[in-house]
């Protein structure tokens, strides 16, 4: 039975800030491709979530219930509660990820 692959509130808005930038700073057509790559790594989630990392900035802290997968330079960390996939979080790998993580996560 696959998973349910819901996004929360956050994680689409981040999904539309990354699209609006590259349609703005370079192309509809790569703004088109990076959400449409974004969605297979989804797809990925909904067969076997369990198979990604953990995110080293959570293992640091001793936290081992979300995971992490790739697409180049994007980051989509998760959540597996069931038989659902949360994805809280969307972003650009390159940035100050410890303090993003503890703002959406753990609303410091």
């Amino acid at each position: 039975m696959p998973f349910s692959v819901p996004l929360t509130v956050d994680a689409a808005h981040d999904l539309e800030d990354i699209y609006d930038h590259i349609d703005l700073h370079d192309s509809r057509d790569k703004a088109d491709h990076v959400l449409e790559r974004i969605e297979i790594a989804f797809n990925s989630l909904s067969e076997n979530p369990e198979r990604s990392a953990y995110p080293q900035e959570l293992i640091a802290l001793g936290l081992r219930e979300f995971r992490q997968i790739f697409f180049e330079p994007y980051r989509i960390i998760y959540r597996v509660m069931g038989h659902n996939v949360y994805v809280l979080l969307i972003t650009d790998g390159r940035r100050d990820m410890q303090k993003l993580l503890q703002q959406r996560l753990f609303h410091t």
